[in-house]
């Protein structure tokens, strides 16, 4: 019989139940890690076994998917079935549907699929969310069906001149086998914890072409190479297995000791002060983030592990392994304002929700970015309170920058004494905002909130009452290089 303070709920395997009960960490949580462990090692043995010089394009996919599909029925069991049955109905719609509204009915499928998936999961565990559900799987995959229908769309249906450059080096001339739809969608590099990747950076790495479509640089030679020869990942891996085991351990330390139920608990509330109750919520905050970065740096080695996730020579003749990643932590910890830190945070799925709604949206497009967002990620309440708190306080961080950076310029001390207050106030407005996409439920965020006495809110709104949102001449040119990445308002969405 399972310990009781041991949760023993899985939808998934039981075979690893004595190991959840050793360790005292959920089943689920135990076959998700074993499940990534074993990717990680299929992964080498996918590289240098099945590699394309060794291996036909087939044997790959098909490798790629069947473990991939048994990783998904490891974890989840017959819940699954979702997973398949989404991408089953997306491919009819692939193959039955005309070019023109190919990518709105692929859109319609799998988002409806998801939110139904969601609202049932929200009735039958009222709130009592499993940390590694069917869901997480559910969601990457709606980003690969909606992803490969829009860029199939714009190869077969749209002009080079109708489409931007990204576009048009994204789109995709032929509509997917059976094989590559499976495998793209299901493959045991990316089923538990993704990234998304573009189709046509997939089908490359799975037919051997990805380091070749990765040029030097124009008029360079890094490191003496006239063309790129073939790279190891070997660094990478290790330096991201070694973040990955940091982050492990502390989320199995920090996590239980700063639950971040306490910030809404009554007692706490009422008997701690208002700077104790902001530093707890900070502290369990922090504590939260190292689950994230296992989950994701992991996902990010086992990819690059298997050969994907090449990108090219920087400028110091160095390998990069950073195309599918979807995080920089130091960028995270360190950042100075709140634009820095979300584009640095979710990184794929930022890039997601740019190219699929906000570059195509024919008017408010922020708005219905920040609509398909928090439609993807659930029906929980708390993640709407953040989306929505988010918005002044993106705006007013913006304004603050605009009009009082460029003033602590002039010089080094100056400038340390700016970055230590942003970041300050950055960190703490970052806790304040996506508390409530922990909290998940009405109640507890709205007790947060009060006893905040709804700061930031009010903060952020007397800011763009007061201040002028147009950035000046001076702040616009110090920053242009920065905003030429990608729009920053759209990271806020993640």
């Amino acid at each position: 019989m399972a310990e009781p303070n041991i949760p023993f709920r899985t939808t998934g395997s039981k075979l690893l139940h004595p190991v959840s009960e050793l360790l005292g960490v959920p089943l689920d949580q135990v076959n998700f890690l074993a499940c990534q462990l074993c990717a990680l090692l299929a992964a080498f043995w996918f590289r240098l076994y099945l590699s394309p010089n060794k291996a036909s394009t087939t044997i790959r996919h098909a490798v790629s998917t069947l473990l991939g599909a048994y990783f998904a029925i490891f974890c989840f069991g017959w819940y699954s079935l979702h997973i398949f049955t989404m991408v089953s109905i997306c491919y009819c719609i692939m193959l039955k549907a005309s070019i023109q509204n190919l990518h709105r009915y692929s859109v319609i499928a799998a988002m409806g699929y998801l939110i139904l998936c969601q609202i049932s999961r929200v009735y039958i565990f009222n709130y009592g969310l499993l940390s590694t559900d069917f869901s997480g799987p559910l969601m990457i995959i709606t980003q690969k069906i909606t992803t490969v229908a829009f860029q199939v769309h714009d190869g077969l249906c749209k002009k080079d001149e109708e489409l931007t450059s990204e576009q048009q080096r994204l789109a995709v001339k032929a509509r997917p086998t059976l094989l590559e739809y499976l495998s793209y969608n299901l493959n045991f590099l990316s089923i538990l914890a993704g990234p998304c990747s573009n189709y046509k950076d997939y089908i490359a790495f799975i037919e051997g072409r990805h380091i070749a479509m990765k040029p030097l640089e124009r008029n360079r030679k890094p490191n003496g190479y006239s063309r790129l020869p073939e790279p190891s990942p070997a660094g990478a891996i290790v330096y991201k297995l070694c973040i990955t085991t940091g982050s492990l351990i502390l989320f199995l330390s920090l996590t239980k000791a700063f639950p971040i139920v306490y910030i809404a608990d009554d007692k706490f509330i009422n008997e701690a002060s208002f700077l104790a109750r902001l530093s707890y919520a900070y502290i369990a905050m922090q504590a939260a983030r190292p689950k994230y970065y296992f989950a994701w740096t992991l996902a990010d080695a086992i990819n690059n592990a298997a050969g994907y996730g090449f990108n090219g020579i920087d400028t110091q003749g160095q390998f990069r392994w950073d195309l599918i990643s979807n995080l920089n932590i130091w960028n995270i910890e360190t950042a100075t304002s709140f634009k820095m830190y979300i584009d640095n945070w979710n990184i794929q799925t930022a890039a997601w929700l740019k190219r699929v709604c906000y570059d195509r949206a024919p008017h408010s497009r922020t708005a219905f970015t920040f609509f398909l967002s928090a439609v993807w990620h659930g029906v929980y309440p708390g993640y709407y309170f953040t989306f929505i708190t988010a918005v002044p306080i993106t705006l007013a961080a913006r304004a603050m920058r605009n009009n009082f950076r460029h003033h602590f310029l002039s010089s080094r001390t100056k400038k340390v004494i700016y970055d230590i207050i942003t970041w300050a106030v950055t960190q703490l407005s970052i806790c304040y905002t996506v508390a409530p996409f922990l909290l998940l439920a009405v109640e507890p965020t709205f007790k947060f909130y009060k006893s905040m006495y709804f700061c930031f809110h009010i903060l952020s709104i007397l800011v763009l009452l007061v201040l002028p949102i147009k950035p000046n001449t001076v702040e616009s040119q110090v920053h242009t290089s920065s905003n030429n990445k990608e729009n920053g308002y759209i990271r806020a969405l993640n």
